[in-house]
């Protein structure tokens, strides 16, 4: 039997420690499909006409299929969480504020910017509280909305209870 925890783990998640004042990353980038906009706003109940009707969302002169707010978010945390920069180290997802800067629309492509903006230890044994500042961009390179998330993140002497 081989002692698991000898061996590196790829994709391990960045201790709170890690996370530096002022470090920036760049995620992967992902284009929003119509299945994305329906899959959602059928779900989640969001019956606005904006974003099921074509010809509303013209009348108010968007040239496209427009994309909730909400769907731009959970596209961008998805795309941070596909770094793996919390896989393993994430505990809380504790606050976040967030502001749409511009409208997305189906067919464009998303990325977000990360910029830890506050890294120190919390008052729970073993971990820190995280701040960042995650811009969303589109594949023009306009800036679409940020969100800054608070985390409680594991430290390098975290220890599970239990």
């Amino acid at each position: 039997m081989t002692d698991l925890e000898a061996i590196e783990q790829l994709g391990r998640g960045h201790t709170w420690e890690e996370m530096k004042e002022g470090q920036s990353f760049r995620t992967a980038a992902r284009t929003i499909t119509e299945a994305d906009l329906v899959g959602f706003i059928s779900s989640m109940g969001f019956t606005e006409a904006l974003f099921f009707d074509a010809s509303h969302a013209a009348e108010a002169n968007y040239p496209g299929r427009l994309v909730p707010g909400a769907l731009t978010y959970c596209i961008a945390e998805g795309l941070v969480l596909q770094t793996n920069v919390l896989q393993g180290t994430g505990i809380a997802f504790m606050h976040m504020d967030y502001d749409v800067k511009r409208p997305v629309f189906v067919g464009d492509t998303l990325q977000v910017v990360v910029t830890t903006t506050e890294s120190r230890p919390s008052s729970r044994p073993g971990c820190g509280v995280v701040k960042s500042d995650n811009r969303i961009f589109n594949q023009k390179g306009e800036e679409v909305g940020i969100y800054r998330p608070v985390r409680l993140i594991r430290g390098r002497d975290f220890k599970a209870v239990g």
